[in-house]
């Protein structure tokens, strides 16, 4: 069956696309020469790029793709005493609000050995213009063909047939989104073997040891890093903390608290502007919160670019009013066990300062949490992993062939 897509926009794809030429790609082995040898030049080609260096998420991505850091993936991913080939074609489809997403969730299909179909965001960002003027200059090298073609790269407008197209299509659907936009696009039918790997709202939170805080030499370097996971996207993403947890002495947390706040305030309005419906937003959520967690106080802010919001305890709901452009809720406890209370599914990271990784371990294994993926430190928590939201991607999009 011939299928004709004149209302897509393909970024990529010059002329017709061929999509059951696209559907006949035979699978790879995860992490091979040709696909490793692509992403590195993908590198080099983003870093020839002078637009790269105003972009930290798309600099970070071009980090990601480099050659040594691929082989060292490669060696803690994949282990060849086994048979593992890609699954076939995976559909992608990315969200909205984080401009470089769609690119991470292309590297990791094609990694694992697929032909992708990746829908970007259908709101314009200089970041995916960036990387995708990096893949079609790639796309016109012989060298790289054998990868290219395993690339196709969509936009359309969310009323378009293309999404129950796809779907009937792949073999996987990597769905990033909302819970709404999860359930809209499970009403779309898949093949009979083909699966969802589904990435829903999730909440964030952040762990400082005041203790060890207060005698930080670099404080301003830990302060910067939250700025990066949670300014960079107006806390879009959900890896950026909501939440923030102060442990140790009350004199100590105090003083903490004053380095901390104050320093980031200075940093926010040195690189930060606050869009005016983001504005109201906070002050909508705040009346929100207010009426449904009574006692809550509002630190008196000094513009509208940092709000803290005190909390008189931690409450089991206290993920609904997670709020973006610098909203933060904080609250005080004397262990981290206290957690409990309130970790659930919708949680995904904890970032951290001042806890040592044996502290950590505990933690997991006292609380055995049903919440909670990733423990990275203040910094970090943008950072991609081939491991997210407690799948193994590599593993999810590829398969094992058992010989006997």
């Amino acid at each position: 069956m011939q299928m004709t897509f004149n209302d897509i926009n393909f970024l990529n794809i010059k002329g017709n696309w061929d999509v059951e030429e696209f559907k006949k790609l035979k699978p790879m082995t995860p992490f091979s020469d040709k696909v490793i040898d692509y992403l590195n030049s993908l590198s080099k080609e983003l870093n020839k790029n002078n637009q790269t260096r105003f972009y930290p998420d798309v600099a970070t991505f071009a980090f990601f793709c480099r050659r040594a850091n691929l082989l060292q993936l490669k060696n803690t991913h994949y282990h060849d005493d086994s048979i593992r080939i890609g699954r076939g074609l995976v559909y992608h489809i990315a969200p909205s609000n984080v401009p470089v997403n769609f690119a991470y969730s292309l590297i990791v299909g094609i990694l694992s050995g697929n032909s992708n179909i990746v829908r970007v965001p259908s709101k314009y960002f200089d970041q995916v213009k960036i990387i995708v003027e990096a893949i079609n200059a790639l796309s016109e090298m012989n060298k790289h063909k054998a990868v290219s073609k395993r690339i196709a790269l969509v936009r359309y407008d969310r009323s378009n047939s293309a999404t129950a197209i796809f779907s009937s299509l792949c073999d996987v659907r990597i769905i990033w989104g909302g819970d709404e936009t999860i359930n809209q696009i499970r009403k779309n039918v898949l093949a009979p073997r083909a699966f969802d790997i589904t990435f829903a709202d999730r909440y964030s939170i952040c762990a400082i040891n005041a203790n060890e805080f207060i005698y930080e030499k670099e404080p301003k370097k830990i302060i910067n890093g939250f700025y990066n996971d949670t300014y960079l996207i107006d806390q879009n993403a959900c890896t950026s903390p909501h939440l923030v947890i102060w442990v140790g002495t009350e004199a100590n947390v105090k003083s903490a608290k004053l380095i901390f706040w104050d320093n980031l305030h200075n940093l926010v309005k040195d690189n930060y502007n606050i869009q005016p419906i983001l504005a109201i937003d906070k002050v909508t959520n705040l009346y929100d919160q207010a009426i449904q967690m009574p006692g809550i106080k509002l630190i008196e802010p000094d513009d509208n670019l940092l709000w803290r919001i005190k909390l008189n305890d931690l409450s089991r709901d206290i993920d609904k009013f997670s709020c973006n452009a610098g909203y933060f809720s904080e609250y005080h406890i004397s262990s981290l066990m206290e957690l409990s209370k309130i970790i659930n599914r919708k949680y995904q990271t904890l970032a951290y300062y001042g806890f040592s990784a044996k502290k950590l371990n505990e933690l997991i294994y006292k609380l055995k949490p049903t919440g909670i993926d990733r423990i990275v430190p203040i910094g970090k928590t943008m950072d991609f992993s081939l491991i997210w939201d407690g799948y193994n991607l590599v593993n999810k999009l590829s398969r094992t062939i058992e010989i006997l």
